[in-house]
């Protein structure tokens, strides 16, 4: 034990004043030595010579010092919490640079596959870094043998646009507030995102639309853009609110998809709000009238194992499982009937319109139960009665009306 303290006593100094003496000629050996980094992690000043003496960059010497935060302030950073410490430490790094809007700066780690698995876990974890979310890419500068990179994100806005998108993003969240009701439930909290989103953007490809800023300032957007403006509002309400990234199951669409997993009540629960703005199941012209726009419930909160046959993650991180029934809006509503009856579907039409609903919506369960009720409410000539009853209940002598399922949930509409 002596011998390798005095060794490593006598390195130190001889490097010292080899390194004072001959800095240029002796760094690239020094690097070429494998052994060496070891020797000199013993403690902090043999770290910092050796640092020093092989051209470490004082940015990168500043980083290493720093003590790792745990946690970011309003966020909950879910795929952080999945990294080793060493990508969490670069994950800080990349964080604090991309909010000072640095065209580069340098991570204390390498690797191209690491540094892009720690972008990806940044960009799923904050959706207001608007500006790193779209279609700008970013270059990741290595050396050989080393233990740091330098990072180059891609922005896409102006500083005088984000200052324009910011005061919507406020607007937006101030306005989806007003809709909150006193002393809101977490349901209720994410239902009124889940809408507000819905009634507020147009699903279109545009520049901005795999970010927050094409819901908020252009006000349209695809699946990435609904689903992170929904993390962000969620957020800022101190709701749990997870981005998903995966891809659908039905053989004739591959197509990539995004959607949300947020927690109510200590319970996680899927939400998309992209496939909640499509009611394009519905019969006839219902879908492309004003005054019969409606959104679709069954994306909020639906039956896990439902879901699950549309759309599989991508699996790079670990995800909450979803299981519980107990916030889908037709179990919330009393509108799950199982098992099926005809006099069930009929009471439930009936005390919709006596409440003066003109969207009459309903769950049937299970899938033979559903053959059956579809057979009867859609094919056959009980819809005619919801009609009739409409009409009666209005002192209406006419009324056109649109029916549709969604097969994947069971669920079944009535539009007047």
């Amino acid at each position: 034990m002596k011998k390798n303290t005095f060794f490593r006593r006598s390195l130190f100094f001889l490097l010292l004043f080899l390194g004072v003496c001959f800095y240029p000629e002796i760094t690239e050996r020094i690097q070429s030595i494998p052994s060496l980094s070891a020797i000199f992690s013993g403690n902090e000043v043999t770290r910092n010579l050796y640092d020093l003496l092989t051209g470490v960059p004082d940015e990168v010497r500043e980083k290493k010092k720093r003590e790792l935060d745990e946690y970011d302030p309003g966020h909950r950073e879910y795929y952080f919490q999945q990294l080793d410490t060493g990508e969490k430490r670069a994950y800080r790094e990349m964080l604090e640079g991309i909010r000072e809007r640095r065209a580069s700066f340098y991570l204390t780690t390498s690797g191209v596959d690491r540094v892009n698995r720690i972008a990806h876990a940044l960009y799923l974890d904050h959706p207001e870094l608007y500006w790193v979310h779209n279609r700008e890419k970013s270059y990741t500068t290595s050396y050989q043998g080393r233990d740091f990179c330098e990072f180059a994100p891609g922005y896409q806005y102006t500083v005088d646009q984000m200052q324009e998108i910011n005061t919507h993003m406020e607007a937006a969240f101030q306005e989806m507030c007003s809709y909150l009701p006193e002393n809101p439930s977490e349901y209720e909290m994410v239902a009124t995102v889940y809408t507000y989103i819905i009634d507020h953007t147009e699903y279109a490809s545009s520049e901005d639309d795999q970010n927050i800023a094409g819901v908020f300032w252009k006000k349209e957007a695809v699946c990435a853009g609904y689903a992170r403006a929904a993390m962000y509002l969620l957020e800022r309400l101190g709701i749990s609110c997870i981005f998903v990234e995966g891809n659908a199951l039905d053989e004739e669409d591959t197509e990539r998809h995004a959607w949300n997993i947020v927690t109510i009540d200590q319970e996680p629960y899927y939400m998309d709000t992209t496939n909640g703005d499509q009611p394009d199941f519905l019969m006839g012209e219902a879908a492309q009238l004003l005054e019969h726009k409606t959104t679709v419930m069954d994306y909020l909160c639906p039956f896990p194992e439902e879901y699950e046959q549309l759309y599989l993650s991508d699996m790079e991180f670990d995800l909450p499982v979803c299981t519980s029934h107990e916030m889908n809006f037709y179990v919330k509503n009393g509108s799950y009937i199982t098992p099926y009856s005809w006099q069930a579907v009929q009471d439930i039409c009936r005390l919709r319109i006596d409440n003066g609903a003109a969207v009459v919506r309903f769950k049937v369960g299970p899938a033979e139960d559903f053959s059956a009720a579809k057979e009867e409410w859609i094919n056959g000539e009980s819809s005619r009665l919801v009609s009739q009853y409409y009409m009666q209940r209005n002192g209406m002598g006419y009324v056109e009306y649109y029916c549709g399922t969604l097969d994947t949930f069971k669920t079944f509409y009535f539009i007047f």
